[in-house]
């Protein structure tokens, strides 16, 4: 069996990395309908589609890499774009959730994930909350309070002083920048990478 080109009953799976949105998902539907390649599922870490389509596979690999997606062929890197993909989906659950969902210890996925990102799960977590915070902000129909809450936090100060320890500025500052067009409009897409190999960001995360 090939880690990144998996096989199940009458279906194949391939492992993607860097797709981190729905947006990203849709782009690839998009371009599969465009070549008449009929998938199954695409998730922001895996694309499952019938066997009987194993002769479209180069043609399909050629959409994901030219959309800057990569294929992985590593079962530790599929493990932590799992991690990662689970994050994303279930921002209000615990993080320790990810150990029943990939069927591994939590111990030994925590530090996969460290070693290879850099970064712990639970301060990746708290970065992808303030990109979905930033996210809420700028569409402006909820208070910071409920942001707060739709994020499970204990506290809107519990969330602004994360906000503002990872972005620099306050919330209310950040809606002012928005509003006035600072902000680069549409961006509302989980860019975590920046955070995660910034040392200093890394080192004042407020858990």
């Amino acid at each position: 069996m090939r880690i990144g080109y998996r096989d199940y009953k009458k279906v194949k799976s391939i492992f993607i990395k860097n797709m981190v949105c729905d947006r990203c998902k849709n782009v690839l539907q998009q371009e599969f309908r465009h070549a008449e390649i009929p998938v199954k599922t695409v998730k922001l870490d895996e694309i499952v589609f019938d066997e009987t389509q194993t002769k479209n596979y180069k043609i399909l690999q050629e959409i994901v890499t030219r959309n800057g997606f990569e294929i992985i062929n590593s079962e530790s890197t599929i493990l932590v774009e799992q991690v990662k993909s689970y994050l994303i989906n279930e921002l209000s659950k615990n993080s320790k959730s990810n150990s029943k969902h990939i069927n591994k210890e939590y111990s030994t996925i925590s530090k996969l994930f460290s070693n290879s990102q850099d970064i712990t799960i639970e301060k990746y977590y708290i970065l992808l909350k303030i990109e979905k915070a930033k996210e809420l902000v700028q569409m402006g129909n909820l208070s910071f309070s409920d942001i707060a809450y739709s994020l499970d936090y204990k506290s809107g100060s519990h969330l602004a002083k994360q906000f503002k320890s990872i972005t620099g500025m306050s919330m209310s500052d950040y809606k002012k920048n928005t509003i006035m067009g600072s902000t680069i409009s549409g961006q509302n897409y989980i860019n975590t990478n920046q955070y995660c190999k910034n040392k200093n960001v890394r080192n004042t995360l407020v858990l």
